[in-house]
């Protein structure tokens, strides 16, 4: 190395060091691959710190359980999984409106409506063959678990997984694509994979939304409670102003938070989620606070309705993946300190 480079500073090295960490953590995560069985946790362990996009369709098809483990039988079972999502699509989807209930058109009208203002910032989501995949996989899902039916913020959640399923197949930034570049066969592909995995993280989830969501409830009131804990000015602050977390918390889980950060990190965001597995409804709690606690000293100087407008449309607009890491890190540590005295967040 030149003296030069020697002495360009510390931001040199640290972007060095990030590329030397990658290209080691590129390596780990195909060696885990290249098994014949893979060892989940491991994967997980790997994955919590953020996936190469190159390797997340792989990778968030094992995490959650859609794709097995043992690499002989993956093919057979994405197959099958596919052909299974479109015998689904025929019978339910494709179908008359005078085949289907008064609640099922209800139910159908409701997704038309809701498809076109999903994501409205990206524009990829505006494309009208898009909004039809999007409606699809929801009525599709919904018909399928009628203990809760379509609930408006599902459709946030599938957002991820599309463009994920798609990046497989496109080239280039997202802003560019045309889901009319690909084959029919591709987009059902696509659209099989993204219902099949809605469907795993759900399942995960499944009080969230029912009748009333009382498992969001239950979360708001949880993430009250540790922010009380971690915070106590600003918790006090807020009770003080009248403030109740469900006016601005109740969207956050429904839509885990994909209405609050730029869309660019979602997916990085989505990692350490699926990473999460089955703890991650409770983890949420812990994201949420130190998303929230990021404007602790800000919302400590807003008054009741200054404080339901700021958190309405929080400054995350220019948000890079720097600010995203350090919410996540921010969690894992008040989770290792808390969570191992849990009698505070009982319900």
């Amino acid at each position: 190395m030149s003296n030069i480079e020697s002495t360009s500073g510390d931001a040199h090295k640290t972007v060095m060091g990030a590329r030397a960490t990658d290209s080691a953590r590129v390596m780990k995560f195909t060696k885990e691959l290249s098994g014949q069985t893979l060892r989940l946790e491991t994967l997980r362990e790997l994955a919590w710190s953020g996936v190469p996009p190159y390797l997340r369709p792989t990778i968030w098809r094992l995490l959650l359980g859609y794709a097995p483990p043992n690499s002989d039988r993956r093919e057979g079972v994405l197959t099958r999984k596919r052909l299974e999502y479109l015998d689904c699509v025929a019978q339910y989807y494709d179908i008359p409106d005078t085949e289907r209930s008064d609640d099922e058109i209800t139910m159908l009208r409701q997704i038309a409506v809701d498809c076109p203002r999903t994501v409205p910032d990206v524009t990829f989501f505006q494309q009208l063959e898009v909004q039809k995949s999007l409606e699809r996989i929801l009525y599709t899902w919904a018909i399928r678990h009628p203990a809760s039916g379509y609930v408006q913020g599902i459709n946030d959640l599938v957002t991820p997984f599309i463009i994920v399923f798609l990046s497989e197949h496109m080239q280039g930034n997202m802003e560019n694509w045309s889901i009319l570049d690909l084959s029919t066969q591709k987009i059902s592909d696509v659209e099989a994979d993204c219902y099949w995995c809605l469907s795993k993280l759900l399942d995960g989830m499944q009080d969230h939304y029912t009748f009333a969501q009382p498992g969001i409830q239950r979360l708001v009131f949880k993430l009250k409670e540790l922010v009380r804990r971690i915070d106590e000015p600003v918790s006090r602050h807020m009770d003080e102003q009248g403030l109740d977390f469900l006016q601005f918390a109740f969207r956050w889980f429904n839509c885990l938070l994909i209405r609050e950060i730029p869309f660019h990190l979602v997916a990085r965001l989505w990692d350490t989620y699926l990473a999460e597995g089955d703890a991650l409804p409770e983890f949420l709690v812990y994201i949420f606070a130190s998303f929230l606690l990021t404007w602790s000293d800000k919302l400590q100087k807003l008054d009741f309705q200054e404080m339901v407008m700021f958190l309405q449309h929080l400054p995350t607009q220019n948000w890079s993946h720097q600010e995203l890491e350090m919410v996540l890190s921010r969690a894992y540590m008040w989770h290792t300190m808390f969570n191992s005295s849990p009698s505070h967040l009982a319900s």
